[in-house]
C-alpha cells in the first residue's frame, strides 16, 4: 500500500512543516530547494529577514543557526556517511553558487556570508562522527551535541539525542525519537500561551498524530510515534471542544473514516507532487482530490518518476 510505502516521505514533509513554521517569522524559507539539478534537492532553505521577529534568541539554539543563509536536512533515522557525503554536496553547490555570484557583481562573498548546513540526526554513532573529522566546540555558544567537521565545510551535525534537555534545545528535540521527542512534546504543551510557537505547532503535532491514527497495519515507529505526540493532540482537542469543535469532528471521524483516509492519501500525494513538479494549477489540484483510494495508490507510486509538471498531465491525460 502506498500510504505504508510512504512513511518516511510522511515524516520528512513534516519535519519540513514544522521547521518552516519555526523559522517563517524569522526569514525567507523555501521547502524543497532545487540546486543544480533534480536530485540534489534542500531540504529546507533558509534565507534570514535583515530585521527578524520575533527574536531568533526565542527559539535558542535553533534560532543561533539563522544568522546566514543555511540548509537544514532533518533526519528520522540515524544519519549514514554516505546521507553526510550527499548533505556535503548541497552546501557545496550553493556555497559554489553563492561565490560566483559575488564575483558576476564584483562584490566577493565573504567567508561568514556563505551558506552554512545544519544536519539533523537522532543518533549517531561515534564512527561517524569521527569519519567526518567532527567535534563538539566548548563555549561560543553551542552545546553538547553539535558536532562541527573542519571549518571550511560550514556544516554542523546535530545529535538530538545528545543534546541537554534545556529550554534552549526544545524545538530540535521535538524532532528526535523515543523518550526524547515523548518529553519534548510535554515540555511544547506546557508553554505558556503567550509563546509565539505554540499554538501553531501544537496543530501540526496533532495533526501529525491523528494521520496516523488513520492507518491500518501501524508499525512498531508508527505507534510509538502516536505515543509520543499524543500530548499535543489531547491538548489541541481541549481547544478544540473550547471552540465547540469536538464533537463535529468526532461525528465526523465515525461516519468518514474511509472518507479520511482518502483525504490523507490526496493531500499526502499532492505534497509530493509539488516537491516533484513545483506549484499544482488548481484544476489538477481538484482531480486528484476527488480519486478513489485505488488511484491515489497508483498516482503516489508513478509520481516518484515524473520530473516535472507535463508527467502529471500525461498521467491524468491516460
Amino acid at each position: 500500500m502506498v500510504l505504508k510505502a510512504m512513511t518516511r516521505q510522511v515524516h520528512d514533509e513534516l519535519a519540513k512543516e514544522y521547521i518552516e513554521e519555526l523559522l517563517s517569522s524569522l526569514g525567507t524559507v523555501k521547502k524543497s530547494q532545487k540546486l543544480r539539478s533534480e536530485v540534489l534537492e534542500v531540504d529546507v532553505w533558509f534565507e534570514p529577514f535583515p530585521e527578524p521577529s520575533p527574536p531568533a534568541t526565542a527559539l535558542g539554539i535553533l534560532g543561533k543557526m539563522t544568522t546566514n543563509i543555511a540548509l537544514f536536512e532533518p533526519y528520522r533515522n540515524p544519519i549514514s556517511e554516505n546521507e553526510i557525503r550527499a548533505c556535503l554536496a548541497k552546501v557545496l553547490i550553493a556555497q559554489n553558487k553563492r561565490i560566483k555570484e559575488g564575483r558576476r557583481r564584483n562584490t566577493p562573498a565573504a567567508e561568514e556570508e556563505l551558506p552554512v548546513l545544519w544536519i539533523f540526526t537522532p543518533t549517531c554513532s561515534a564512527r561517524i562522527i569521527a569519519m567526518a573529522g567532527a567535534r563538539e566546540v566548548e563555549g561560543e555558544g553551542w552545546m553538547r551535541g553539535i558536532y562541527f567537521p573542519a571549518p571550511i565545510l560550514r556544516t554542523g551535525i546535530v545529535v538530538i539525542h545528545r543534546l541537554p534537555a534545556v529550554e534552549e534545545t526544545l524545538w530540535l528535540r521535538v524532532l528526535g525519537r523515543g523518550n526524547v521527542q515523548r518529553q519534548a512534546v510535554q515540555e511544547l504543551v506546557g508553554l505558556p500561551a503567550s509563546n509565539p510557537y505554540k499554538e501553531n505547532l501544537l496543530a501540526i503535532l496533532a495533526n501529525w498524530r491523528q494521520n496516523l491514527e488513520l492507518r491500518d497495519n501501524l508499525t512498531g515507529e508508527q505507534q510509538e510515534d502516536i505515543m509520543n505526540l499524543s500530548p499535543a493532540y489531547l491538548k489541541q482537542r481541549e481547544d478544540w471542544k473550547l471552540e465547540g469543535k469536538e464533537e463535529g469532528r468526532q461525528e465526523g471521524r465515525q461516519e468518514g473514516r474511509q472518507e479520511g483516509r482518502q483525504e490523507e492519501a490526496a493531500s499526502l500525494v499532492l505534497r509530493l507532487l509539488v516537491r516533484r513538479c513545483g506549484e499544482i494549477p488548481q484544476n489538477l489540484a481538484e482531480q486528484v482530490r476527488e480519486m478513489p483510494i485505488d488511484e491515489l495508490e497508483s498516482l503516489g507510486e508513478s509520481l516518484l518518476d515524473f520530473q516535472s509538471l507535463s508527467d502529471l498531465v500525461n498521467w491524468l491525460g491516460r
